[in-house]
């Protein structure tokens, strides 16, 4: 882990996920972003975030890649493990605010886990 450089690529990330709660779709970071940077500068500047603590991803029921913001923690020291919402409906995408407990298992280490629960969300609800 080091000091992530704040490169116009990195600052205009940042002020994207600034703008939401919910998480985002490496997709559609990528065309939000295909003429301000190419595609591998996109997912250069994610991985970078994720491995400073800042972003934290996960795969989403169409089986791409989702980030959202770090909320309190960095990835040396995540604190909270929380599941993720999909809407079924109208795709939106958020971290919920529940702690999660996994259990230890006996002869395994777990690194890490994902929870993806699919619904509806509220405003799909009315």
């Amino acid at each position: 882990m080091g000091i992530i450089r704040k490169t116009k690529s990195v600052k205009t990330l940042l002020k994207i996920f600034e703008q939401t709660n919910n998480a985002i779709s490496v997709v559609i970071l990528v065309e939000q972003l295909h003429q301000k940077m190419n595609k591998t500068t996109v997912y250069r500047v994610l991985e970078r975030l994720e491995d400073e603590g800042i972003l934290h991803s996960f795969t989403g029921k169409d089986g791409l890649k989702w980030y959202a913001k770090y909320n309190g923690c960095s990835s040396s020291n995540h604190m909270d493990l929380h599941p993720h919402f999909q809407c079924r409906d109208c795709g939106k995408t958020a971290c919920l605010p529940i702690d999660i407990l996994i259990p230890s298992v006996s002869n395994y280490r777990i690194d890490s886990a994902e929870l993806l629960l699919i619904g509806q969300c509220e405003d799909c609800l009315s």
